[in-house]
């Protein structure tokens, strides 16, 4: 699976995997329970002052939500034909905020020590019979999944791109299917070979 790690020694990538992952979830949680553009654009300004505090540049946090634009622009629209455009851009800045903070994680953590951090928050439920391993390499392969498929997504729209295809949906669709399988059944060999 490809690790999407940024090698580093910031605060950020020492820390605890389950402190950041706890942290990720407290963080989207306030962001949709607080109804406050404000809330929300510092919530942004301080997910951009995270990237830089990690050593990533700003260009990092802005590949997190470059392949999801044309989705924001769809929302943009919706909102501003159904509620206003003050609205789309509350609902963009809550997504974009949140696939950063997303983004961060799995740019500051390795995905073994993603799964063992998991896996130790989880211990507990082991009591009831849980296979807790299971149910931590689902989680962080989800995480992991979304700026993966993003990736493949952009490689096979370059690739069109390259052949005068870009506005063929089923040029750019069938070969990120196909990829996105070939990735899948993968990573289910590896899976079954590590005796999950």
């Amino acid at each position: 699976m490809l690790d999407l790690y940024s090698e580093g020694n910031s605060r950020l990538h020492t820390m605890k995997p389950g402190w950041k992952i706890l942290g990720l979830a407290i963080s989207g949680s306030l962001l949709f329970a607080v109804d406050n553009i404000l809330f929300s654009i510092a919530f942004l300004a301080v997910t951009l002052a995270l990237f830089a505090a990690a050593g990533l540049p700003l260009r990092r946090a802005w590949a997190q939500i470059r392949p999801v634009i044309w989705i924001f622009v769809l929302i943009m629209i919706a909102q501003a034909l159904f509620n206003s455009w003050w609205v789309g851009l509350f609902v963009i800045i809550r997504f974009a905020v949140l696939l950063m903070l997303a983004g961060l994680l799995t740019l500051t953590t390795r995905s073994s020590e993603m799964i063992d951090g998991i896996e130790a928050g989880l211990r507990p439920l082991s009591r009831l019979g849980l296979r807790t391993r299971g149910i931590s390499l689902a989680i962080s392969l989800t995480l992991r999944f979304i700026p993966v498929l993003a990736s493949v997504v952009r490689e096979v729209r370059e690739a069109q791109y390259a052949r005068g295809l870009e506005r063929n949906i089923l040029a750019l669709t069938i070969p990120a299917i196909v990829r996105t399988l070939k990735m899948s059944e993968d990573i289910s060999d590896a899976i079954d070979a590590r005796g999950f």
